[in-house]
């Protein structure tokens, strides 16, 4: 009969000569690891000697610890009730830190009662804990580009024709050549098993569902293959982080091909490096996550609140000084580790081609003249997604809408090139149907089907999607349109948001900006 541990006797195991971590109800010995642990052995020590389930749980994806450890290293069970209270909710504790937490009281208590994606993340924010609240509700700085992405569709206005038969509606269209039946799809967007156990396989069941386009995060809780099994009929695609070490990126282009599921690789290039999101760093207190995930970088390390890491240090030393460094980010921060920097036109685009042959949707373009430098790069790249990283990594970065109004005005021809998709606060249907007005082909959601999840797992997700599809049903019939296609300029008054948009020197001509491109590339 296997052992039995209590807390206390696992507290004396916390060192390099000793080091002990509880993980789903079990002891492991993990001293012979502490070396060859990719975050390094400092991490992994942070936790030693406590139940590391929820840190570890939802940033490794099931079957890494078997492959990790040799079966001895299991020595018994764990006595879970000798382990110290576990974190509540902010909810839970009374803590309001959001809006939606401030009017908890008036917010849904269940997902039948949710009329709008705001009822959603009022009703996640009741369920999920603190850290998972700050992982998704964070974004970098004082917000400014969060909230804009929230707010500028409503400063677009509808113009609804009359006396047309709105009788019939058609959400379907296609994207990059596969049919969808919804013309929104959920953006790569990590750690869903943060808010549920249900996780990515969870959001992509609810995309079945509703025939929506699903694109998996590199920083997915759950493997690739576990989101897509069984879901052959659906459209995925897969978002590629270039790490550092490009073998570990190549090493994974290899798995993405044995996958039929996958139509698309989209690498993101709005986030570099991490930005500062503080409220998702604030949860490192108290025992949050941000203080023990065990995954740490050494170029884009710690909190973006120090600058111990000098620029022009190499990465071996930077490892060596960042050793002793006490500072921590949060869950994004963690999840930046390895992430390479050094991406350019010149040399990444050539090493992908190297390694997949397919369509490329390059993700972050947030000016029109780098979606001009891109639509040079067909028929490799197929797409671009106009996106800040929804306000989470340079804040007073322009909203999405804004960059799509750039290239109607100084290279329409874009959008004959490149199919070309937004994401960033999308709250409502109308705001899917403004996007699809002014030439989008699709549009993403990042935080609502996390929120989704969070509220109520695949349930959860189908709701979201189902209050959204309703919403752009309606608006579509009061602006008089049965099909997707016939969305078009003609039926949104964007004066009001064009009057903001970028009209400085680099607003060349296309015939110069050509030329510009030539001599960088």
């Amino acid at each position: 009969m296997a052992k039995t541990y209590t807390y206390e006797e696992v507290q004396q195991h916390r060192s390099p000569d000793s080091c002990w971590v509880v993980l789903y109800g079990n002891v492991y010995d993990v001293t012979s690891f502490l070396s060859e642990h990719p975050g390094g052995a400092k991490i992994i020590l942070q936790l030693a000697g406590t139940d590391a389930t929820e840190e570890y749980d939802p940033i490794h994806p099931p079957g890494t610890l078997e492959e990790s450890l040799p079966a001895s290293a299991k020595l018994g069970l764990f006595d879970e009730s000798t382990l110290p209270k576990s974190e509540k909710s902010p909810e839970e504790t009374g803590t309001t830190i959001s809006p939606a937490q401030e009017q908890a009281d008036d917010s849904p208590d269940n997902l039948d009662e949710c009329l709008n994606l705001d009822d959603i993340e009022a009703l996640a924010t009741k369920k999920i804990s603190r850290k998972a609240w700050g992982y998704y509700y964070s974004a970098a700085d004082d917000l400014h580009s969060k909230s804009l992405n929230n707010t500028v569709y409503s400063s677009i206005l509808m113009r609804p024709r009359v006396f047309v038969d709105c009788t019939r509606c058609d959400t379907s269209t296609t994207l990059l050549g596969h049919k969808v039946n919804v013309p929104f799809y959920v953006s790569p967007a990590a750690m869903a098993r943060l808010g549920h156990p249900d996780g990515e396989a969870g959001i992509a069941k609810a995309c079945g569902t509703y025939g929506a386009m699903q694109i998996i995060s590199n920083n997915a809780s759950q493997t690739v293959e576990q989101v897509v099994e069984g879901k052959e009929g659906q459209m995925f695609g897969w978002q590629l982080y270039v790490q550092m070490d490009r073998k570990k990126s190549e090493d994974m282009l290899a798995r993405i091909k044995k996958l039929p599921q996958i139509k698309f690789i989209c690498l993101t290039l709005d986030a570099p490096v991490p930005g500062k999101r503080e409220h998702d760093e604030r949860t490192k207190s108290g025992g949050g996550v941000g203080a023990n995930l065990p995954v740490r970088s050494a170029v884009q390390q710690g909190s973006a609140s120090t600058t111990k890491p000098h620029p022009e240090e190499k990465s071996a030393r930077l490892e060596e000084r960042l050793e002793g460094d006490d500072s921590a980010g949060g869950v994004g921060k963690a999840l930046f580790a390895g992430t390479a920097p050094d991406l350019t036109w010149k040399t990444t685009l050539p090493w992908l081609r190297k390694h997949t042959d397919l369509p490329i949707v390059l993700k972050g373009l947030q000016t029109h003249e780098d979606a001009y430098i891109a639509s040079l790069h067909a028929p490799q790249v197929k797409g671009i997604i106009l996106s800040n990283h929804g306000g989470r990594a340079l804040d007073t970065a322009p909203p999405s809408i804004h960059t799509l109004l750039e290239i109607r005005k100084y290279c329409p021809e874009v959008l004959s090139r490149l199919e070309v998709y937004v994401d960033g606060g999308i709250r409502r249907g109308t705001d899917v149907v403004k996007a699809l007005c002014l030439g989008a082909k699709g549009v993403g959601l990042g935080r609502s089907p996390l929120f989704g999840n969070g509220a109520g797992g695949v349930a959860g997700v189908e709701r979201v999607l189902e209050i959204l599809k309703a919403e752009t049903e309606t608006a579509m019939r009061l602006l008089g349109v049965e099909h997707i296609s016939q969305l078009g300029p003609q039926h949104v008054n964007a004066r009001a948001v064009e009057r903001d948009i970028f009209d400085g020197v680099g607003a060349v001509g296309i015939e110069k900006l050509g030329l510009w491109v030539r001599s960088k590339l």
